[in-house]
């Protein structure tokens, strides 16, 4: 149930001030009038689109990458460079707004929601499946209501929504349980396993129960360090031993997500077992992921994954493959002990994931 309506906003004698971060992507892409072909558009180009921006009652400042770049091109110094943004601004806004990519807007919200720990602040990651200069373009829509958002405090004075989200087509998630599902819907993204956090009509309506919140009073950490040495292996019927070998065997590989199928099943095979097993005796971190969407990884519920619980690999429970990955990467970058990094992958660290026992 919807348990929280917020119709406007409480005690607002100034204005809610939210940054604006534009990395890039088909919502930051106007249309050139000669060509018509799509290309960035500039900082003022972009706010005369959007005069919102100016006569809200939000205040909002803009600070853009230079060069802005596209989706698919989006890597870890990106996402270090989005962090230490928030971080540096993180005591002048309320809140913050991540104009993105969709194509690996779920890589950089998951990326981020384990970079920026002790988090209290919103961190909205938006964008649009059409420019914003087209005009059925979902990119004002998408943009004014994730500035809403950003800004937004509780009857408290807090922030309403104090983690990294996704919002999108008049829904918002967290952000590391979304997968980009679609390429020609405006409804590009979903939650598989865990609920909408806001759903978004005339009103914009909170889940508040579902909405995660610091406990602790410790100060907004910033975890900068990524290792890039960690692998998909997606499981298919008929795979051969090179294809494994060749992934298991890459050198400096610290992590492997294992993309099994059902319930976190994988062939019988003995030389599979036999490869697998080796690789978590060399070091490698390996966690099961099951290849459906929805659904949790129930280990040792069928026989055929057995032999990956002898082999030491562990349960990545209902966490996506975009978050499984960039927790690898954050937490191999900053721990050098395998046995922690194994500890907190199975440990939800900021709602990426159902442990079931």
């Amino acid at each position: 149930m919807y348990i929280c309506s917020r119709k406007k906003q409480p005690n607002t004698s100034s204005k809610m001030r939210v940054l604006l971060i534009l990395t890039g992507g088909t919502i930051s892409m106007v249309q050139e009038h000669k060509t018509g072909a799509l290309c960035p558009a500039s900082k003022e180009v972009f706010k005369a689109m959007v005069p919102e921006l100016v006569s809200s009652s939000v205040e909002v400042d803009m600070i853009p990458f230079q060069p802005l770049i596209d989706s698919s091109d989006m890597n870890p110094d990106h996402w270090v460079k989005m962090a230490q943004t928030v971080a540096d601004n993180y005591d002048r806004y309320d809140g913050f707004v991540i104009l993105h990519g969709t194509d690996t807007m779920s890589y950089s919200a998951s990326a981020l929601s384990f970079m920026l720990t002790n988090l209290r602040k919103p961190v909205v990651l938006t964008g649009s499946q059409l420019p914003i200069g087209v005009l059925r373009s979902d990119a004002r829509e998408n943009l004014l209501t994730a500035i809403e958002i950003a800004a937004a405090k509780n009857e408290q004075g807090e922030a309403m929504v104090p983690e990294v989200c996704v919002y999108f087509e008049g829904r918002l998630f967290r952000g590391n349980r979304t997968t980009k599902m679609n390429s020609e819907q405006f409804e590009a993204f979903d939650s598989y396993n865990y609920p909408t956090l806001a759903k978004v009509g005339v009103h914009i309506t909170y889940r508040e129960n579902l909405i995660h919140r610091e406990t602790t009073q410790m100060p907004l950490q910033t975890h900068l360090k990524i290792d890039r040495n960690v692998a998909v292996l997606k499981l298919f019927p008929g795979i051969t031993p090179p294809v494994v070998q060749a992934i298991l065997k890459t050198e400096g590989l610290r992590g492997v997500v294992l993309e099994t199928f059902g319930s976190g099943n994988a062939p019988s095979y003995e030389w599979l077992y036999e490869a697998l097993r080796d690789a978590v005796q060399r070091g490698l971190v390996i966690v099961n992921k099951t290849q459906c969407h929805t659904g949790t990884v129930a280990m040792g519920l069928y026989q055929v994954s057995l032999n990956l619980m002898k082999a030491g690999v562990l349960s990545g429970y209902d966490i996506t493959t975009e978050a499984l990955l960039t927790k690898m990467m954050v937490l191999m970058g900053e721990y050098s002990d395998t046995e922690e990094v194994k500890r907190l992958i199975c440990t939800p660290l900021c709602g990426e994931m159902t442990v079931v026992n």
